[in-house]
């Protein structure tokens, strides 16, 4: 749907890690909709506008988890409460919750985690039994752990540097896990490098899995063509970011390149 955007102020700020903070604002789900997990903001600073992944979705509140890497998230950084931001959407095909089972892996890197906690908070309320692969590069930068802890998930948090948790990386603890457990399904999102290591391990395993791309996005509406994959042609925006592995199957650039704001592969 092409909407302006909403303009919210922020009612809560959590710093997370040195480079990561949490931003709250309030959002009526009757008349603006409820987003499913999975699904994405276009955050407007009133200069510029970046897809953001949903974090957290609570009763007319939601929140978004931004990483400080450049001039636009530096600057959403710098925001204080009672400031205000532009808000559009949601957009895009979140994850899916039909799938058979009750024995639930999610695994996230980084600020992967975002959208991993949305899911897994709205799988464990609904009943799952949900272990969780939260990764980092080290300890002050791990996502969510004590809040799905809380929730009542089984939270196996791993380091790049061993500072916490176990010692490697997504993959390896993934590996790890699967050598005393089995799981019904599992919900991925990270590093691309990442995913496609999970991808293979959990297609070993026979585990299906939904995935969450990221690619550079303009108008969120499948207009610009922008974020289209090989070779499918698939929007992000659109068909994804979620893709369930048999589509992910058929995305010849996954987990080996991806396309900057002038098309170049890289």
């Amino acid at each position: 749907m092409i909407n302006e955007p909403k303009i919210v102020e922020i009612t809560e700020i959590t710093v997370e890690t040195p480079t990561i903070k949490t931003f709250k604002f309030d959002w009526d789900m009757e008349s603006l909709g409820r987003p499913n997990p999975g699904e994405f903001l276009m955050i407007w600073n009133f200069k510029n506008e970046k897809p953001m992944s949903i974090s957290q979705i609570n009763d007319n509140e939601m929140s978004i988890t931004v990483k400080n890497i450049g001039k636009f998230t530096s600057q959403l950084h710098e925001l204080e409460v009672g400031d205000q931001i532009g808000v559009r959407g949601s957009y895009g095909n979140g994850f899916n919750n039909s799938f058979e089972g009750k024995n639930i892996l999610a695994i996230g890197g980084g600020v992967g985690m975002a959208p991993i906690n949305a899911i897994a908070t709205d799988l464990i309320k609904k009943g799952n039994n949900v272990d969780v692969v939260a990764a980092a590069v080290n300890k002050e930068e791990l996502l969510f752990v004590e809040n799905l802890e809380k929730l009542g998930a089984s939270v196996h948090p791993c380091t790049d540097d061993g500072s916490f948790g176990f010692k490697g990386f997504a993959t390896d603890c993934t590996a790890d896990l699967l050598k005393d457990a089995t799981y019904d399904y599992a919900f991925v999102c990270g590093p691309e490098i990442m995913m496609k290591g999970i991808f293979d391990i959990l297609e070993d395993a026979s585990i299906p899995a939904q995935y969450s791309l990221e690619r550079y996005m303009k108008c969120a509406l499948g207009v610009c063509g922008q974020c289209c994959v090989d070779d499918e042609g698939w929007r992000i925006c659109v068909e994804g970011p979620v893709f369930e592995n048999d589509k992910i199957k058929r995305i010849s650039e996954f987990g080996k390149y991806r396309r900057d704001a002038s098309g170049v592969k890289y």
